[in-house]
């Protein structure tokens, strides 16, 4: 994609104006050998980049002067490009935005240079201000640390206050006034969130007023709005039921209220609200086909279920976003991520651009924000990506008359990762020892042309779906490092139907690792990988790392394993005198059906603790761990290590004292992965077999 005559001046001055504005790295040259670590690890140059609503303005986050991450905004009107400080604080940082409308933007802030451990006990707030930086506004109390100095205080709310939606920007907002957003207030008795309140927040003034909810008995803790901000879906949860809950309008000679649309188990519903429109439009995914999958379907509210399916990903459960016009009244287009990201649009203005986009950046993702499609003046802004290209930005303006520039250059997300040099990412579906699909990604180094030292990177969760197709840091680092690179969908894992969810309940250790070890013994079968292999991975994965050095050491030369739980009966029960962040809900009704019941289930879980097990384990062992992680606090790994020096074992020790359940620090993520690299050259590096 290039510049063509004209004035190819608008692409470069927005470049210029971004790296001014942001202090973006320029190209480097492609480096002789493995790039650096810091490559991988360091915060993006460029985040989050939005269109205002009416397509006049462009608001991007990225590193300031001072390197605190801030948000820019572009006045696509204009001649000049020049970006304007929205907002940058001194000390800390604005993790998201949103715009209001085309004159505000509501933000959060944080600060990205402390540990994680410190950052969870605080609360983001929630601000306002201005595209040009004025009258920025404090609505949401922060915790845990001071408000940032010179801005205005009024009628601010406490931290408990969280954003739930920005209505669309119109004229006929319905229940919204103008510059009035939606925040929900939180109420919590302990880790458990009791009941989430909706109401309207005026973002120039913090004027707070109800909104109405009336006629919903149960208490919520989700909602979901219409583009204009009405209120049309609740999910409640009572005991261990859950139930969805739809606003009823009051048209055609029925009354208006709320009515119960769906119920069962907590975590089991099998229906999952995705899009409100106006009338009686509600899009769902809900459970269908042999294996399960998840579809995308209109609910029938006068037969009580799910219409036709709209969306069919076979092989996977429904992943992305419908994406509805402003005003809520028709859907443009679906967003979904399979073996890939995909966009189907229905609207033909989007769908002819979309094909003239994917028609120049071949073979990527190509995921497109537009404003006036169809019209004369239509603005694109691209984000495109693949497995080996973290991102670059494209503008695209209507307006150009003919023989002049169209496609301006915003920049690149990570510019000194150079795509040439990253390895290659495919999903392959292979089958289990019992005959199941088992959904196996590879990160294989470009050029390799024989079976290399594997690392198995396993997932956490585990009920999550564990990777997409795009660049992520940590498999192409170990890529770059000479690594194959198998990163297993082991049942349990979400998003490829439930079937394979299903099939890992109470499964720790058993069937779950034997998809970890059949991964693996495929790479190896199929010449991708050879007889010298590590397994890593962080929480449950770090679980199954240590389980993988107990039923298969056979298997691996070593093993990572970092936040792992390494205590079933702490995980599941608690302490009192270990402090973790896990509801007494989940313990009481969740945990015990997906890994065990301690009683009921006592030996199994026994049988496949780690710490039980700890003389089992005989291969070099890494255990690194958060100082404050409270989701799996220290004392798992503190006890695991003791458990293992009585049989005279020594595991490589690492703690990040102001961490919790990851690196949130640049510097620690960075020594993390030397400390991971020089762990595995250790054991991995070499052609002799020395097991």
């Amino acid at each position: 994609m290039r510049c063509k005559g004209g004035r190819q001046g608008w692409g470069m001055s927005i470049a210029r104006g971004l790296a001014a504005a942001a202090a973006l790295v320029s190209l480097a040259g492609v480096q002789a050998g493995a790039p650096p670590a810091e490559h991988f690890f360091k915060p993006a140059s460029i985040q989050e980049v939005l269109l205002s609503p009416s397509g006049k303005r462009l608001a991007f986050s990225a590193p300031g002067s001072n390197g605190r991450l801030g948000v820019f905004v572009i006045d696509l009107q204009g001649q000049a490009f020049a970006p304007t400080r929205a907002i940058l604080f001194h000390d800390s940082d604005v993790p998201s935005f949103q715009w209001v409308d085309d004159e505000r933007l509501v933000f959060s802030q944080t600060d990205l240079q402390v540990g994680l451990g410190t950052a969870q006990q605080t609360a983001p707030g929630l601000y306002a201000v201005r595209y040009d930086g004025q009258e920025l506004t404090y609505l949401v109390e922060t915790r845990g640390r001071p408000m940032v100095t010179g801005g205005g205080r009024i009628r601010t709310l406490p931290w408990n206050h969280r954003l739930l939606h920005v209505p669309a920007p119109s004229q006929s907002r319905e229940g919204a006034r103008a510059s009035e957003v939606i925040v929900g207030r939180m109420h919590f008795t302990g880790n458990d969130l009791q009941r989430l309140t909706p109401l309207w927040l005026d973002t120039r003034t913090g004027a707070v007023r109800p909104l109405d909810t009336t006629g919903l008995s149960c208490p919520a803790l989700g909602w979901w709005f219409s583009a204009r901000g009405v209120p049309r879906v609740a999910r409640c949860v009572e005991g261990a039921r859950e139930s969805l809950h739809w606003w009823r309008s009051g048209r055609e000679g029925q009354a208006a209220q709320w009515i119960r649309f769906a119920e069962g188990p907590l975590g089991r519903l099998g229906l999952r609200p995705l899009w409100v429109g106006s009338d009686e439009q509600l899009f769902v995914e809900h459970a269908s086909g042999p294996a399960g999958e998840g579809v995308v379907a209109p609910f029938d509210f006068d037969k009580g279920a799910p219409g036709a399916a709209r969306v069919v990903t076979p092989g996977f459960d429904f992943s992305g976003q419908l994406i509805g016009d402003a005003g809520g009244q028709r859907l443009l287009g679906v967003r979904v991520s399979a073996e890939d990201e995909q966009t189907v649009w229905f609207d033909p203005h989007y769908k002819a651009m979309q094909q003239r986009v994917d028609a120049v950046l071949r073979g990527r993702v190509n995921r497109m924000q537009c404003r006036r499609c169809g019209s004369g003046d239509a603005v694109v802004l691209v984000r495109s990506f693949s497995d080996a290209e973290p991102g670059e930005l494209w503008l695209w303006r209507e307006a150009e008359s003919e023989g002049k520039s169209r496609w301006l250059p915003l920049g690149r997300v990570r510019p000194q990762i150079q795509a040439a040099q990253m390895g290659l990412t495919e999903l392959h579906r292979i089958r289990a020892r019992d005959g199941r699909d088992l959904p196996v990604w590879v990160t294989r180094p470009r050029d390799a042309g024989s079976a290399l030292p594997a690392v198995v990177l396993v997932h956490g969760g585990p009920w999550v779906r564990g990777r997409h197709w795009r660049w992520e840091g940590m498999p192409q680092f170990l890529a770059s490092r000479g690594y194959l690179v198998i990163e297993p969908e082991f049942r349990g894992s979400l998003g490829y139907g439930q079937a394979h969810w299903r099939a890992g309940l109470k499964q720790w250790g058993q069937a779950m690792q034997d998809d970890v070890a059949d991964a693996l013994l495929w790479a190896r079968r199929q010449g991708l990988a050879s007889e010298a292999a590590c397994i890593a991975g962080a929480s449950y994965g770090g679980y199954s790392t240590l389980m993988g050095l107990i039923r298969h050491p056979e298997l691996y030369r070593c093993g990572s394993a970092w936040v792992a739980v390494t205590d079933p009966f702490l995980y599941l029960e608690g302490s009192w005198w270990v402090s973790d962040d896990i509801s007494d809900r989940g313990r009481q009704y969740s945990l015990p059906s997906m890994v065990g019941d301690p009683q009921a289930d006592r030996e199994m879980l026994l049988a496949n603790s780690p710490l039980e097990q700890a003389a089992r384990i005989t291969r070099p062992l890494q255990l690194v761990w958060g100082g404050e992680d409270r989701r799996v606090p220290i004392a798992h790994g503190q006890r695991l290590r003791d458990a293992m020096r009585k049989s005279g074992l020594e595991p490589e020790w690492i703690v990040y004292e102001d961490e919790a359940h990851g690196w949130r620090k640049t510097e620690n993520q960075v020594d993390f992965a030397l400390k991971l690299e020089a762990f595995l050259a250790r054991h991995l590096q070499g052609a002799a077999d020395r097991r």
